[in-house]
């Protein structure tokens, strides 16, 4: 509802500055800033003129809207109207004059600006939000206040609009001081994050100059011991066949255990020397089509000849159906060797199973490698795919990067792996990898529970 505080006549000079005046009065009575006053002055003024200049004449109407919560002031005359309406609106039209600027700036100034123009005349309608709520009972005291004011002649307008602009420019200045202070601050911020950038990169570059060091310390020592040690394990063997002369029961026990401890060494060794190339050339992949039973046929091949009658039984499963994988068939393979070894190892007796299936619509296969032994804690299991990790209690040791380095194959291959173990209750290790890619495969896993 939009209540009348006070209608103009707009015919000279003199109405075009009271008008003004009374704008900025009404703004203040209101509540609005210096710089809100301002913005309604300077809008009033420019409607108010283009009513004189190009109708003759006019009228004024300050009011409120209470349900929109504005202030709002109306100019209407009955000159010949806007030809072009939407150009003078976008600023892009310009009269004889040479401006046609003014309802384009006036738009700006305020937040809402209605026009309706024909050959009858033109009406335009602004307003401004109400910087504190109005009821219907503040309307007697404003229009009170607003018929109190002053009028002003067009010389005292002037002054004071003169005032005005020296504050604007005053204000314009301090702020360009602000902006010029914020931008050297930005300057000496950039200059720092670009040496922080800097420091950055060369810490990066000793980091990979360090690892790559580490790799080859790390490749070139695993060589050097994995030849004093075959050569232990020859011997050792050799001996312990009594090729020359037999053996006393405490000799071919110490024979014995030098044989085991050989064999473990040699297994840390090589699971050093696996770790060790995946970090120096892991992300170098051979993705080939790969038959699953041509797969499960070598494990067998590989791991039956270790079976033994005081051990577990392996089972390996046919798979359902025939089917090809597109995979790097090293890494696969050391995923898989990496599950059967830890099984039969900590398996005493019973069985362990390696059995496959499909996931996700066929779109994905699980490796499965379940054993019978005494089950794996929860504690322990968020250990397992850490590095150099070892499980707590039991007889047997590894050397805790097995099956870190199946973790980080298998998510090179594009897939994930993880353990579901209770204690008593066996262990069951897996990993889901996608069944046909062109290159790995990430944040998408399906099937298998949660990696650890």
């Amino acid at each position: 509802m939009n209540a009348v505080l006070l209608t103009l006549p707009v015919a000279n000079e003199q109405h075009v500055a009271e008008a003004r005046s009374y704008g900025r009065q009404l703004a203040a009575i209101l509540g609005f800033g210096v710089q809100d006053q301002t913005r309604v002055a300077t809008a009033v003024s420019e409607l108010v003129r283009n009513a004189l200049v190009y109708a003759g004449r006019g009228t004024i109407e300050y009011g409120t809207d209470l349900e929109a919560q504005q202030l709002t002031v109306q100019v209407s005359d009955q000159g010949p109207g806007i030809a072009s309406p939407t150009d003078v609106l976008s600023g892009h039209y310009v009269s004889t004059t040479g401006m046609g600027r003014g309802l384009s700036g006036t738009r700006r100034l305020m937040d809402h600006l209605e026009l309706d123009t024909g050959p009858a005349g033109t009406r335009v309608l602004i307003a401004k939000n109400l910087p504190a709520p109005l009821e219907t009972s503040d309307l007697p005291r404003i229009r009170a206040a607003l018929l109190q004011g002053h009028r002003v002649t067009p010389v005292q307008e002037l002054q004071r609009q003169n005032k005005e602009l020296l504050q604007t420019l005053g204000d314009l200045a301090r702020r360009e001081q602000q902006l010029a202070t914020l931008n050297r601050e930005l300057e000496d911020t950039n200059r720092g994050v670009v040496a922080l950038y800097s420091e950055l990169e060369d810490k990066a570059a000793q980091l990979r100059e360090a690892s790559r060091e580490k790799s080859l310390f790390l490749s070139y020592v695993s060589h050097e011991f994995r030849t004093p040690l075959h050569s232990m394990l020859g011997l050792s063997r050799l001996l312990l066949s009594h090729a020359d002369g037999a053996l006393s029961a405490a000799q071919e026990q110490q024979l014995t255990l030098m044989r085991s401890s050989a064999e473990e060494l040699l297994g840390m060794v090589n699971d050093l020397l696996d770790m060790t190339k995946a970090e120096a050339g892991g992300r170098d992949l051979k993705l080939e089509p790969l038959e699953l039973t041509q797969i499960l046929a070598t494990l067998r091949a590989l791991f039956q000849p270790l079976i033994t009658d005081a051990g577990p039984r392996l089972i390996i499963e046919e798979p359902q159906r025939p089917m090809v994988l597109y995979s790097d068939a090293s890494k696969l393979h050391q995923i898989l060797r990496n599950f059967i070894s830890n099984a039969l190892k900590f398996t005493p007796a019973g069985e362990v199973v390696v059995s496959t299936r499909l996931t996700d619509g066929d779109h994905w296969i699980e490796f499965s490698v379940q054993d019978s032994g005494p089950g794996i804690s929860v504690e322990d299991q968020s250990l397992l795919f850490r590095e150099y990790s070892q499980l707590r209690g039991g007889g047997k040791k590894g050397s805790g990067l097995g099956l870190a380095l199946s973790h980080r194959l298998a998510t090179l291959l594009g897939g994930r792996v993880g353990v579901e173990s209770a204690p008593g209750a066996g262990a069951r290790f897996w990993t889901v990898l996608p069944l046909r890619t062109s290159a790995p495969v990430m944040g998408h896993f399906p099937g298998g529970g949660d990696s650890t």
